[in-house]
């Protein structure tokens, strides 16, 4: 196996499987602890941990780690830890413009890229009844920020990269994999 995505993530699977490369999927074990540093630098440590981790299990593959975060205020917004907690993010996000940042990190036989893309996201003002249903639905208890860009209702705009929003900057993955010849 050349290429590992350290995620288990059906989205990020979803965005790399574009590319028409094979690739295994390996979850990392890499434990995601807040540790006080601003959002781009978050999403990058989380990432190459997450690399790091399941490229010491595999180290004949590269091994390509993700991890995705919201920014608002300087509060970063990771996946909520229940439906309580998705509603205020997403009445927190209502109306309002945030950052989100993919850290990416490609790791393996000698090569370390790593990467922080940040995409500005603007939310459409929400309304209460909106928030109830959509958490309701279970859409938000498992996204960064308790939302995904492609659910409807929610965006009013972006700047920057789309499929970062999903989780995955498929720019940045792109020249990562041309860098080592698998693109």
């Amino acid at each position: 196996m050349q290429l590992i995505l350290a995620s288990n993530s059906p989205r990020r699977r979803e965005l790399l499987a574009q590319f028409h490369i094979p690739f295994e999927i390996v979850p990392s074990r890499f434990e995601e602890l807040a540790e006080g540093f601003p959002a781009r630098e978050t999403a990058l440590r989380f990432a190459q941990g997450k690399a790091e981790e399941v490229s010491a299990r595999f180290p004949e593959a590269y091994v390509l780690g993700a991890d995705t975060v919201v920014s608002i205020g300087g509060e970063i917004l990771g996946k909520p830890k229940d439906g309580a907690d998705a509603k205020r993010m997403l009445r927190l996000l209502s109306g309002k413009t945030h950052s989100v940042y993919t850290g990416v990190c490609l790791v393996g036989r000698g090569v370390f890229l790593r990467e922080a893309v940040e995409t500005k996201v603007t939310f459409f003002p929400l309304r209460e009844g909106f928030i109830e249903e959509y958490v309701a639905g279970g859409s938000p208890l498992d996204k960064a920020g308790a939302y995904g860009i492609q659910d409807g209702g929610l965006v009013s705009g972006y700047r920057g990269s789309y499929t970062n929003v999903i989780g995955l900057p498929l720019e940045t993955v792109e020249t990562f994999l041309k860098e080592v010849h698998l693109c």
